[in-house]
């Protein structure tokens, strides 16, 4: 390029990408003291990256970083989503239902009102985002790695990062350089996407999943009369230079939608393709790939962003641990091998629920209708489809390590109690150590326990964060936990790492110890 190639002194963490994943990783860092740096080559506005909803599981991990509330005020909640096949309502997925989050809803909000929000929490923390600054090579040598990025105008910069995580997109430049592998199962659909004003007799606190025999069509209200609409077209039906008109959109809800709708204004339309992809490796060496960079899955379900940001927060506190000496450089193993199985199992549901909507065959329609009503009318789709939708069934280690009904606050200080809605609090564990939960059960007497308490207490590792739970919990939280008491070893995201006899600390202290330095999975 002709430019001024110029060498810069090792900066500890380079995150390459400023969607939402490389700046949930760029936050988390920051807040514990390290040293990021984030570049963004510069994304288009293409349709495929145009998330609009946050799920329960997300909205606890996003309290880490401080901007859940902020999220709230700006976005639109919905109690659930809806299934329909020719106009009959078939079940209906409730978050309002789910008896262990804090976040009893989904939150439908623009992927550019999240990156602001994003990027606002970014520059509290000291950080910026470097416009315009390309990786165009990669060098991942023994040592570390080694990049050459390429500003606008031609400079080029060498770096000698301590750790890089490409949030950098499907198409990862990243990826690429490091040469893994990036496959996924034949899944391949064209859809056809707008945010549109829209009048309709369907209820606005609830996501419309709607079959036909001609294909499916979602629609998700967003607030203030204006609807997220998605539909499968034939490949190369529209492109950037034909974009998807109203008429077609009108055509389609006609065809296929429950209800009575009529779309109004397009605020903006667009296409794409999907081809599910994952990578083959989430790590190489102090190389790691997170969100799309390491997996693209059917858009079916809204969990592309969401299982993105999940990379983030599962990566970040692990890292900042091994940057700041807390935690052996192993448990960064477990990053590849969690995350890539969350999302082949993501990829799996979405996929399913994808080809639910393509069944067009009378048998094979009535076949799919019976088994949505069955499950609906046995509890079967509010215990299972509900959870996998909202993300709060994500468990590590084969089932293992389930997510806990916490919170994982992003204010610092001692781990306290937040409000429960329907009565008892949410115990707040903290966000950057392993906590211990001190749980009597519902049946110890209470002198017993606290002699068993205490004898914990003593035993476990000086500055173990502890929370006694002898209020009343949620819940979810207290079927977690069991009828019988249990000394319940929580990591720093709320997932389950063990759960053990109160009678035996000594055996949490020793986990405790092997969590904090060098093992090969948490």
């Amino acid at each position: 390029m002709g430019g001024v190639t110029e060498h810069r002194p090792q900066s500890s963490v380079l995150v390459v990408g400023a969607g939402p994943v490389g700046l949930v990783v760029a936050c988390e860092l920051l807040q514990r003291g390290v040293e990021v740096r984030v570049v963004d080559a510069g994304r288009g506005h293409s349709a495929h990256s145009r998330a609009n909803v946050v799920w329960p599981r997300n909205l606890e991990l996003l309290d880490r970083i401080g901007v859940t509330d902020d999220l709230l005020g700006i976005g639109h909640r919905l109690a659930g989503t809806a299934w329909y096949s020719g106009g009959r309502r078939l079940a209906t997925a409730w978050m309002s239902k789910l008896a262990d989050s804090p976040y009893p809803f989904a939150l439908t909000i623009s992927q550019n009102d999240t990156e602001r929000v994003l990027r606002r929490r970014l520059e509290t923390l000291g950080g910026t985002v470097e416009e315009g600054v390309r990786l165009s090579s990669l060098d991942n040598a023994a040592g570390g790695p080694s990049v050459k990025l390429e500003h606008e105008g031609g400079r080029v910069e060498e770096l000698e990062p301590g750790w890089l995580v490409g949030a950098d997109g499907a198409h990862s430049t990243v990826r690429k350089e490091l040469g893994i592998a990036y496959d996924g199962p034949p899944v391949d659909v064209s859809f056809a996407i707008t945010d549109a004003r829209l009048t309709t007799s369907l209820s606005e606190d609830l996501s419309h999943y709607c079959y036909a025999p001609s294909g499916a069509i979602v629609l998700g209200p967003m607030g203030d009369g204006v609807h997220r609409i998605a539909l499968n077209v034939p490949h190369d039906a529209y492109d950037e230079h034909n974009p998807p008109p109203r008429e077609m959109f009108q055509q389609v809800v006609d065809d296929r939608a429950a209800g009575r709708s009529r779309v109004e204004e397009l605020l903006w339309s667009g296409s794409f393709r999907v081809r599910v992809r994952i990578a083959s490796a989430f790590r190489s060496g102090r190389c790691f790939l997170a969100g799309d960079a390491a997996h693209v899955i059917s858009p079916a379900g809204g969990q592309g962003m969401n299982t993105g940001m999940q990379d983030a927060f599962n990566l970040a506190w692990k890292l900042s641990g091994v940057i700041r000496g807390e935690f052996g450089e192993g448990i960064l193993d477990s990053y590849d091998t969690e995350r890539r199985a969350v999302s082949h199992d993501v990829a799996r549901s979405t996929e399913l629920l994808t080809k639910a909507g393509l069944v067009n065959t009378p048998a094979k329609v009535a076949l799919r209708d019976a088994a949505f009503m069955a499950a609906d009318r046995t509890g079967l789709f509010q215990r299972k489809v509900a959870p996998q939708l909202g993300q709060t069934a994500v468990a590590y280690g084969g089932g293992s390590h389930p997510r806990l009904p916490l919170r994982v606050s992003g204010t610092r200080g001692a781990p306290d109690a937040s409000p429960y809605l329907g009565g008892g609090s949410w115990p707040v564990i903290d966000r950057d150590r392993h906590s211990v939960l001190l749980w009597p059960g519902t049946r110890t007497p209470p002198a017993d326990w606290r002699r068993t308490r205490e004898r914990a207490r003593r035993a476990l590792p000086e500055g173990t964060p502890v929370l006694d739970l002898t209020r009343a919990v949620p819940q979810g939280l207290a079927r977690a936990l069991g009828p019988g008491p249990a000394l319940a070893v929580v990591r720093p995201d709320g997932h389950l790492l063990a759960r053990l006899d109160p009678g035996r600390p000594q055996e949490a202290a020793h986990l405790l110890a092997r969590a904090a330095h060098t093992r090969s999975r948490p």
